[in-house]
């Protein structure tokens, strides 16, 4: 029975062409393969027999061409290697030269919002992607149910209960790749119903305002006191994004008042909270505050994600719809705009197997350790300097003298640190004064750099 195509050899894409004959055309094709680096040195190719087949063409031919190109050097042929592209320099195509690197790049970074990422479970991961890879039902790898995977709903709906207070079902819970597109999402839905504002905080990520932005939303920003964001001043607006557990940058925790005006403010206007429970597993000095969907499921959508407790580029993230919002938030998402099944697995077991609890009780002492010794640090070499801001986190505000933000920035940057002044992410029409801080992000070094970039911060502070 003579072999199929789809079972020979190694896949090589060639197409012999030219007026002066098949077997140059096949020679000539092979060595401009060769030539832009196609077929790089060392590559091994098909037997005669197998190309000949795939080719539809004559043995000889493929021998006599393989011939050719080993006597012109572009080819290697030894008894029980088989014919290979010889070693041998190879200039890239012009288009593919390497661009320069920037010279002066930072050796150390405390640009906030990134965990440690060396620090990422690798083994109990790869543990639980195995067990999980194991255990999965043949239909998980298709398509599947838009919200994701049922199991990690449920392992959702059990630790978001357990460890934040949340109240819900997995059937309430949305998978996402992350909180933007959750954002995305639900910015899609709300100008569906018919909203056109959504207040945000004086301070936070551009990027979230860029993207209810793109939704045609208008994002003003409520004002912010000591007190914190001050939720008294909502009124029309179809809903309001707010870090209540821990606002970034800023730091503070959503004072009691204003974390019940909010829901109260929903409950009476219909309005939506899109609460942004970013790294709210991380508070040091006392039990965590509980997520502000505790207190009204029907009006709160509580958002987390993967990206601060282990890594961003897992890109995964959820949703805890009221019921009434599951449906169009669904459909927002789609079929074709989902996350990789496998993840979702994973994670599923990396929580059910306990993991992920160890992992965050881990990560906390380490950042709590690091909050520490910088707080001390900058006690004792900038007293001019205050660390603002509930030890919660893995990033602190450090309260500046006045007109010195920038300054700081620059000197950091030419000491080879990568740091953010808080003035890049107040709000373009924020009604508060401006203030003169730097926004650490203490998490974001490996340990192997943490002492150098404290280091590097206390030599540029005032």
């Amino acid at each position: 029975m003579a072999k199929s195509w789809a079972t020979l050899g190694v896949d090589l894409h060639l197409e012999p062409a030219g007026s002066s004959g098949l077997r140059r055309g096949l020679t000539d094709a092979l060595r401009d393969a060769v030539r832009t680096g196609r077929l790089a040195p060392g590559t091994r190719l098909p037997s005669s027999r197998a190309l000949a087949a795939d080719l539809g063409i004559a043995r000889n031919t493929v021998a006599e061409a393989y011939a050719d190109l080993v006597a012109e050097g572009w080819l290697t042929a030894r008894q029980g290697s088989g014919t290979r592209v010889a070693e041998r320099a190879v200039p890239p195509p012009a288009a593919a030269a390497p661009r320069r690197r920037a010279p002066g790049g930072p050796t150390y970074s405390l640009v906030a919002g990134i965990p440690d990422l060396a620090s990422f479970p690798r083994a109990e991961w790869l543990k639980a992607a195995r067990r999980a890879l194991a255990g999965a039902p043949f239909q998980a790898l298709g398509y599947g149910d838009p919200r994701g995977r049922p199991e990690l709903r449920a392992a959702l709906a059990g630790y978001l209960a357990r460890a934040r207070g949340v109240r819900t079902d997995p059937e309430a819970i949305v998978v996402t790749a992350g909180f933007s597109h959750a954002l995305r999402i639900l910015g899609t839905v709300l100008r569906a119903r018919g909203v056109r504002t959504v207040a945000v905080e004086s301070y936070g990520l551009d990027v979230h305002r860029a993207l209810l932005r793109d939704a045609g939303l208008a994002t003003p920003a409520l004002p912010y006191d000591e007190l914190g964001t001050d939720t008294r001043p909502l009124g029309s607006e179809g809903a309001v994004l707010l870090t209540a557990a821990h606002q970034f940058p800023m730091g503070t925790a959503l004072h009691p008042d204003r974390r019940t005006a909010v829901v109260d403010w929903a409950r009476r206007t219909g309005g939506l909270v899109l609460e942004d429970d970013y790294d709210g597993e991380f508070r040091y000095d006392r039990q965590p505050v509980g997520a502000l969907q505790g207190l009204d499921p029907d009006r709160v959508v509580h958002l987390g994600t993967a990206s601060k407790s282990l890594a961003p580029g897992l890109r995964l993230g959820w949703m805890v719809l009221p019921p009434s919002l599951v449906e169009e938030a669904t459909a927002a998402k789609g079929h074709a705009d989902t996350v990789g099944v496998l993840d979702q697995l994973t994670l599923a077991e990396f929580m059910a197997s306990g993991a992920y609890d160890r992992h965050v009780r881990a990560a906390r002492l380490r950042y709590r350790r690091r909050r520490d010794a910088l707080a001390a640090a900058v006690a004792d070499r900038a007293p001019d300097v205050r660390v603002t801001g509930i030890a919660a986190g893995l990033h602190a505000v450090l309260r500046l003298p006045p007109g010195t933000e920038q300054p700081v920035v620059q000197a950091a940057a030419w000491q080879g640190l990568a740091l953010h002044g808080l003035s890049l992410h107040r709000h373009p029409e924020a009604a508060t004064d401006p203030l003169d801080a730097l926004v650490v992000g203490y998490g974001t070094p490996p340990d192997s750099a943490w002492t150098g970039a404290l280091e590097a911060l206390c030599r540029v502070l005032p």
